[in-house]
């Protein structure tokens, strides 16, 4: 028997179970996000009091900001070498060396002295555990997003292409109740000084339970032969860039509006929120959480809405109407509690209607052999050029020349994308 027909009776005997598939993207990418916004949320609240005590209030959020970012600019590093880890050793390998990187960064910070007991080199720690997060996560693309979208209907595409899309808002959730647990019952001096530590540490656990998840999936015979018999392998860098560069280039650009209005609806408003409102964080953080359901419940549409007028029509839609937003967003955000509500549900559902395909127009630009490196490629720039820097550049621009420029800074990036989708013509019909 050949291999190609072996591969092909595999394929027919073991075909993936989309239900199987979907459970295990949901729980992975959910792990990411809860680990994502324990950190924003402690850029905000933790870090700029006890890593950065010596700076003014605002320049300790901006230094803050500045640490954030490493881990977008480290990505494509992991992903270079994580890449080769797979071709070498094989997905299971990759993914657990990836996972207990990113478990040890985050375990690592949760134990870490603060600036009170190390100085300056409280700080250096603080960045390399980042920057080991951001090379962590590099690695964590199992391609299990592809295989899902790849085993969607043809007429259901944008329906599973939401599916990974789904755990950004559960991540959002369960962080933010749980420094809303803490803050409330704990005094302020000892939040500070331990209280804060234990969101890193459930974050490790759970990352521990998503390995497992994950690892029973993409190890399975019936898996590997769906990886293989689709062409969804590993290749190197150099000749992904070679082959499919345009399309990478182009694929990072078309979810810029989307991923900076990402961190304009959940890290950069708690920090101006934090800085320059008298409201308590307890309480913006409770409207993170409704806030969070409505981001759902919009990414859920997302997918019917996609398959109905097309993904590209939506994206472009969406990118216009983040436009809109970001010319009256300031006004909204400097109105009150009212007017941060409205800010805050207004920008989500927005979120979450364009958030919900921005996988799939990742996925869909590019030919089967270099599909799974270069949606990873282009999801790490996409998200170092999106969103990497934003929250420092709206505080930054906020607090030096007035709320106001935030929104420019959101415009920029829906311009961006527009443009960037006009430049595309492959997005509904995908690539074979």
């Amino acid at each position: 028997m050949s291999y190609e027909t072996g591969s092909a009776q595999g394929h027919a005997e073991h075909q993936a179970s989309p239900g199987d598939i979907a459970i295990g993207v949901i729980i992975g990418r959910s792990s990411e996000f809860f680990d994502f916004f324990v950190y924003a949320i402690a850029s905000v609240l933790v870090f700029p009091r006890v890593m950065f005590p010596f700076a003014a209030p605002v320049e300790a959020v901006l230094w803050s900001f500045a640490i954030f970012a490493l881990a977008f600019l480290a990505r494509p590093v992991g992903t270079l070498v994580f890449m080769a880890v797979d071709r070498r050793w094989g997905r299971g390998v990759k993914l657990t060396l990836a996972l207990f990187l990113l478990g040890c960064a985050t375990a690592g910070i949760a134990f870490m002295p603060d600036y009170s007991v190390a100085g300056f080199y409280a700080v250096v720690i603080l960045a390399v555990m980042r920057t080991a997060q951001g090379v962590a996560l590099g690695g964590t693309w199992d391609g299990l997003s592809s295989l899902l979208a790849m085993n969607a209907p043809e007429n259901h595409r944008g329906w599973y292409a939401m599916i990974p899309q789904l755990g950004a808002p559960v991540g959002l959730f369960v962080a933010s109740a749980l420094f809303v647990y803490l803050v409330t019952t704990l005094s302020e001096a000892d939040f500070l000084e331990w209280g804060w530590r234990y969101p890193f540490f459930v974050a490790f656990a759970i990352n521990v339970v998503a390995l497992f998840a994950r690892l029973r999936i993409v190890v399975t015979p019936e898996y590997r032969a769906q990886f293989e018999s689709l062409e969804l392998q590993p290749t190197r860098v150099r000749e992904t860039v070679a082959a499919e560069g345009w399309g990478i280039l182009i694929g990072a650009f078309i979810p810029l509006a989307t991923f900076a209005l990402f961190h304009m609806v959940t890290v950069f408003p708690l920090s101006w929120v934090y800085l320059s409102s008298g409201q308590e964080v307890p309480a913006f953080l409770g409207i993170e959480m409704g806030t969070a359901a409505i981001g759902l419940a919009a990414i859920v549409a997302s997918g019917a809405l996609a398959d109905r007028i097309g993904r590209r029509r939506l994206l472009i839609a969406c990118a216009v109407a983040i436009a809109v937003f970001a010319l009256f967003a300031p006004v909204l955000l400097d109105g009150g509690q009212i007017g941060e509500f409205v800010y805050m549900v207004v920008g989500s559902a927005l979120l979450g209607l364009s958030f919900g395909q921005s996988s799939g127009a990742l996925a869909s630009r590019f030919s089967r052999r270099y599909r799974y490196t270069s949606s990873a490629l282009t999801s790490d720039l996409a998200w170092m050029f999106g969103a990497g820097f934003a929250p420092f550049v709206a505080l930054f621009l906020a607090a030096r020349f007035g709320l106001f420029s935030s929104g420019f800074y959101l415009l920029s990036g829906a311009v961006c994308t527009i443009i960037a989708l006009l430049l595309s013509r492959q997005l509904d019909s995908g690539a074979d």
